[in-house]
């Protein structure tokens, strides 16, 4: 299950499709180094994207 504190890294970790989950919903800077040492939260605020029903698309994609 994924969590919105969890690392970028992290996540792509668990599944690494969710990249492109990520890039469609705006989040294009996925493979930069700064980019995955911040958690999804901070990536979200960063990019204007709700971390919440980014979670809940990653944890759906994830059948969890």
């Amino acid at each position: 299950m994924i969590t919105k504190d969890m690392k970028i890294s992290e996540i792509i970790k668990v599944n690494s499709n969710i990249i492109a989950i990520l890039l469609n919903a705006g989040m294009h800077c996925v493979g930069c180094p700064s980019a995955q040492g911040e958690s999804l939260e901070e990536a979200a605020l960063v990019h204007g994207l709700d971390a919440d029903a980014l979670v809940k698309q990653i944890n759906a994609y994830l059948g969890n």
